[in-house]
Formats: structure tokens, C-alpha cells, sequence
């Protein structure tokens, strides 16, 4: 592997998610669905939109950008206390310096009119959350391939294998 793939490597793996989620259990299950997926990204998680937002501003306890730094993928869910998902949505896109930023609305809505204004707003995609658990390890291998997730870690790579997931 060429120095510049390792870095490539490097930047990918310690590229960070954000899960914006209020439900306890759903955080639980992504998280092993991560896992079971071999997503090596670093999953951060809020519980509402209001620390969302003070997360990407990097305001009070998300200051230190070490430990909360900005995110490459934002999997967002529409129903949340504080602000809603749709108006994370509108300040992340109201501000240029977040253009490249991933946003994937992840919600249990598949209301047509949710769909529609989510991507009127910006989303990148929009995505049900799956029934079952092995739905959601597939719905998450899926979301890897499309942001080129890292799904393993170099060590794992072989010399003449690609780093990046397809």
C-alpha cells in the first residue's frame, strides 16, 4: 500500500458519525449493527436536536473537537425532543461551511410528505428503519458502501486489496 492510501485509510477510519437518536433502544441496536456490520468509524450519539446542533457548533460540553470532532456522516432522525430533525436539517444546511456534510435522515416515517421535505431540505437519502435486526445490520452495510466506510481496520487489508469498502 502506497504512504498516500494509508492516510487515506487513516482518515476514513477515524472519520467520525454522528447519531442523532432519542430512542434508547435504537441507539443500542445501531450500535451492534455497527458492529455486526464492521464499521471501524467512531459513533458518537446525541439524544435530541438541540445538542445536535450545539455538537456541530462545538458549544459547552462538545467544545473539545478531540472528543467531538466534526462528523463526515450524520444519521439524523426526524422525531426528536428540543428541535425536530427537520430543523437540524435546516441550520446544518443554512450554514456553508457544513456543504459537504453527509446527512442521512434514518426514521421510522415513511409518510410520502416526510420523504418529499427531507429531501427538498438537503438530505443526502432518506431511510426507514428496518423491522427486524438483521434488516438493520443490512440497512448499515448498505450505508457503508455508499459513504465508503472503512469496514476494516489496515492491519486487515491485504497488499493487493482496495482499502475501502464498495
Amino acid at each position: 500500500m502506497r504512504p498516500e492510501d494509508h492516510a487515506q485509510v487513516d482518515d476514513l477510519r477515524d472519520s467520525t458519525i454522528l447519531l442523532v437518536e432519542d430512542n434508547e433502544e435504537d441507539i443500542l441496536l445501531l450500535k451492534r449493527a455497527f458492529r455486526n456490520a464492521r464499521v471501524a468509524n467512531p459513533l458518537n450519539v446525541v439524544k435530541d436536536g438541540e445538542e445536535a446542533i450545539k455538537y456541530l457548533s462545538g458549544a459547552g460540553t462538545h467544545a473539545d473537537r478531540d472528543g467531538h470532532p466534526i462528523p463526515f456522516l450524520i444519521l439524523l432522525d426526524l422525531r426528536l425532543p428540543k428541535l425536530s430533525g427537520f430543523e437540524v436539517l435546516e441550520w446544518i444546511r443554512d450554514r456553508p461551511h457544513f456543504a459537504e456534510l453527509t446527512v442521512v435522515v434514518l426514521t421510522n416515517s415513511d409518510h410520502v410528505p416526510d420523504v418529499t421535505r427531507a429531501h427538498q431540505m438537503g438530505a443526502n437519502s432518506y431511510l426507514v428503519k428496518p423491522g427486524t435486526f438483521e434488516e438493520l445490520v443490512e440497512m448499515v452495510k448498505r450505508i457503508r458502501g455508499s459513504w465508503l466506510l472503512l469496514d476494516r481496520l489496515p492491519g486487515d487489508l491485504d497488499s493487493n486489496e482496495a482499502p475501502l469498502a464498495n
